[in-house]
């Protein structure tokens, strides 16, 4: 019935329901800019001319642009519920997303990933989510959940999922781990996310032939070049902290635009306040040099092709009706945003209904008794390994020195930089406690906690005494999960987040306001770094180097081993 309608309104027989007159075509088919009209019906295009609608929009020689898709990220890093994520992005001209839900899938397994289809099921955002390849990211580490090949094979079976998340574990690929290998031979024929950074030649030959299709982890030109010619799409990565477009962009070409695109993969509350979405990864690539048509074109119909979505990315008969209106190509203001036909933002501000839902079952996943924990470090050494913190980088150094020691008992050290680091496992409440010593912070007195911990998202501890660290993971159980600064006993600023300690119910600008005042309250402390939260979130993730922290102990990641803090 539906397909007899949009015939008969192609064809002129019945009026469509949208016609927008006198627009500036962008169209990323033919690549031509050209003066027309866009007829709609029933959500899709379904011609450049209707005789009759039910309503007309005069444009005036403004800009029509295919909806823009994202095409790698993380929902969870926003801190935002998903409901409230659409919110944020859709004014930035983002209709489509391609989510990788694996921060909440290693807190909740596969009811992680069931709330978060329910949760984006009536958004007007598009939202279709790739299967978590890598839960947990690392055996060195306790998740709230492991993730077997038959569950992704059922994950995939499931509507709006795509195909296989990033599989970060390329060792395990090369070296033919079984249980990689049974969840690449679920996805094949599926569009399968890759993710290894630095992978060259005879290795990223293998990877590649292994079933991984897509990179966001290039860094440096001279990879990103090696792995198109690969065949591999490059997801030229602007997030918040990883931000790669400047280095990356003049890889993108009108030759090259089908293999290229656009991710934020990570993109925080802050900045998707202040610089936008989409639009502003646009912007960037534009005043970077590129052609405005191939980067349009990459974002949107090549995207869209790159993971199997025909009916998305482009204004042509058939395809679904999401657009954006633009006055300026290299500017790149979104003034209008259609998704289905319908208006759902405009002037930077969501008018489209964005309903929440029940978040029950996604509550309670902080499981820890704060009077059973101990910080203590038993002095068994005179040197010990020292986690250093690059500012603004995920990487680490692994430093050698002598702590400070009383009674037996070593203590943080606040005039040397010197801080105690404890990763506290919170979703079986098993007791386990890693720890350590990390520089870099610059505490001088305090302690910052927080649940938001990549990728396994244990409580991540640094302070300068154990009472407050103590203090801050208490509060972080009263919580439910979240961000908090502490000092002298007393709680200075707070961010709760109580969707599986990784997400706010609060809107984008509360969750925004409370960052600041957390990152206000680390500076009082005599933190330097300009996003210590951020910083205190990857010092568990033990799949990047150097040296990193779990509930387990002390990784060394060059070596993949669990080693002893003293030397």
């Amino acid at each position: 019935m539906v397909r007899n309608r949009l015939f008969a309104a192609a064809k002129g027989e019945e009026p469509a329901d949208l016609l927008l007159r006198g627009a500036r075509i962008v169209d990323v088919i033919s690549g031509e800019i050209r003066q027309g009209d866009l007829a709609v019906a029933g959500g899709y295009i379904v011609g450049f001319r209707a005789s009759k609608a039910r309503k007309i929009i005069e444009l005036k020689g403004k800009y029509l642009v295919p909806g823009l898709i994202d095409a790698h990220v993380h929902i969870e890093s926003s801190q935002l519920s998903p409901a409230e994520f659409a919110r944020a992005v859709l004014p930035h001209g983002t209709t489509c997303v391609i989510a990788d839900p694996h921060e909440i899938a290693n807190v909740l397994g596969l009811e992680g990933i069931r709330y978060m289809l329910r949760a984006t099921e009536t958004l007007p955002l598009r939202v279709f989510f790739m299967a978590p390849s890598c839960v947990p990211a690392s055996p060195l580490e306790n998740a709230g959940a492991t993730l077997s090949a038959e569950e992704i094979r059922e994950v995939l079976s499931w509507d709006r999922v795509l195909g296989l998340g990033e599989v970060m574990n390329f060792p395990g690929v090369l070296f033919r781990d079984p249980e990689v290998w049974a969840k690449l031979e679920a996805a094949q024929g599926r569009p399968i996310d890759g993710h290894a950074p630095g992978l060259s030649g005879h290795a990223l030959w293998a990877y590649k032939l292994a079933g991984p299709r897509t990179e966001h982890e290039c860094t440096l030109l001279g990879e990103a070049r090696e792995k198109l010619r690969a065949g591999m799409h490059i997801l030229i990565r602007e997030g918040t902290t990883a931000r790669n477009l400047s280095a990356l962009i003049s890889l993108l070409s009108s030759h090259t635009a089908p293999f290229v695109h656009f991710c934020t993969d990570d993109r925080h509350p802050e900045t998707l306040h202040t610089e936008g979405h989409m639009d502003d990864v646009l912007r960037k690539a534009i005043a970077n040099g590129a052609d405005p048509m191939a980067a349009v074109a990459a974002a949107t119909i090549h995207a869209a092709r790159a993971y199997g979505l025909a009916d998305l990315g482009a204004l042509a008969p058939g395809f679904r009706a999401d657009f954006l209106v633009v006055s300026d190509l290299e500017r790149f203001e979104v003034e209008q945003v259609y998704v289905g036909g319908e208006l759902v933002a405009e002037g930077g501000r969501c008018g489209g209904e964005c309903p929440g839902i029940a978040t029950d079952d996604v509550r309670s996943t902080v499981n820890v008794d704060p009077e059973a924990l101990s910080f203590a470090i038993r002095a068994e050494g005179r040197k010990a390994r020292v986690i250093g913190v690059i500012p603004g980088q995920v990487v680490t150094e692994g430093v050698i020195l002598e702590p400070k020691e009383v009674g037996g008992e070593v203590i943080a050290d606040p005039e040397r930089d010197i801080l105690k680091l404890a990763v506290v496992e919170r979703h079986r409440g098993t007791g386990n406690v890693g720890l350590g010593l990390v520089r870099g912070f610059g505490l001088k007195g305090g302690a910052l906690a927080s649940t938001v911990a990549h990728d396994s998202h244990n409580i991540v501890v640094v302070g300068t005494n154990d009472d407050d660290m103590r203090l801050a993971v208490a509060r972080l159980v009263e919580l439910g999960g979240g961000q908090v600064v502490v000092a002298h006993g007393e709680i200075l600023a707070e961010l709760p987040l109580p969707i599986a300690g990784l997400m706010s119910d609060l809107p984008l600008e509360e969750v925004v306001r409370r960052g600041g005042e957390l990152k206000k309250a680390a500076r009082a402390l005599g933190c330097g770094l300009s996003d210590p939260f951020m910083q205190l979130s990857f010092l568990a993730l033990p799949v990047i180097p150097k040296l990193k922290l779990t509930d387990l102990g002390l990784v060394d990641v060059e070596r993949f081993e669990l080693v002893s803090l003293f030397v």
